[in-house]
């Protein structure tokens, strides 16, 4: 093989193969989160942790209803509510997402 910096080319490609396998240990490990949660974990970013607040965004965690929160994100989805991001973000989910998002962070009905 030829030499590249000091280092033969297929060393490179092995130590990215380790890095890239190594990489997925967290991805893995974030496995034992619930579906809900794995869905959910997105939102964190502007909504803070478990949705309780963060960024300026309004906190999600039992705010609404259950049912009142699944249609505000369909009304986001559909374009009929205004927002900032909200509407592309709702946009990628489908109804029965739009469901488990209201399930864990509306109150019970």
């Amino acid at each position: 093989m030829a030499l590249h910096n000091g280092h033969r080319r297929g060393d490179s490609a092995a130590m990215l193969a380790l890095a890239i396998l190594f990489a997925g240990a967290p991805l893995a490990a974030a496995g034992a989160a619930s579906p809900a949660e794995r869905l959910a974990s997105p939102c964190q970013g502007c909504h803070g942790q478990d949705g309780a607040n963060g960024q300026g965004m309004p906190p999600l965690r039992n705010t609404r209803g259950v049912a009142e929160f699944a249609a505000l994100l369909r009304d986001f989805r559909a374009g009929s509510q205004p927002g900032t991001v909200m509407g592309r973000i709702a946009r990628g989910y489908t109804d029965d997402e739009i469901a488990v998002l209201a399930r864990f962070y509306g109150k019970p009905d």
